[in-house]
């Protein structure tokens, strides 16, 4: 890289310089895949199978992918290796029939204890915000919320 591009490169990222316009599709990265980690590959290829009411597809390495429209979810076992750190914070997904993935969560006994803005994260609501949704977390405390299609929240 030359000097001007990197000078130009740390003063973005410094918050000094031009950021990409919202048009420059280029210069944005795109998400394409969330790991998280699990104890048991067996387990979680049953679980977020049962969970996503889809198989997931093993790969090599102790990992399980699950397509999720344009992301994937890479479930990584890192057993041999040690203890699964949980997700920082939630992974969103939305889904178009949030009763049924409700259902589905409930039936595997993961729906979320916590309070969401004073309401019960593992019940279904309606969030200040304006998305229809509830929260819940794997065996492995990764924490998920399940997010009604057409109430997202762009920000």
């Amino acid at each position: 890289m030359d000097k001007g591009g990197e000078k130009k490169s740390r003063a973005v990222a410094e918050g000094t310089g031009d950021s990409p316009t919202p048009g420059d599709a280029a210069e944005v990265p795109s998400l394409f895949r969330i790991n998280i980690e699990v104890g048991d590959l067996d387990a979680a290829d049953a679980f977020y199978s049962r969970l996503m009411g889809v198989r997931g597809r093993r790969q090599a390495g102790n990992r399980v992918y699950f397509t999720c429209g344009a992301v994937t979810l890479q479930v990584l076992d890192v057993s041999s290796a040690g203890t699964p750190h949980p997700a920082a914070k939630a992974l969103y997904f939305t889904v178009r029939d949030l009763d049924s993935a409700f259902v589905r969560a409930e039936a595997l006994g993961c729906l979320s204890t916590e309070s969401v803005h004073g309401e019960p994260g593992g019940a279904i609501r309606v969030r200040p915000w304006g998305e229809r949704s509830f929260y819940l977390q794997d065996p492995w405390m990764n924490p998920l919320c399940f997010v009604e299609e057409g109430t997202v929240y762009p920000g």
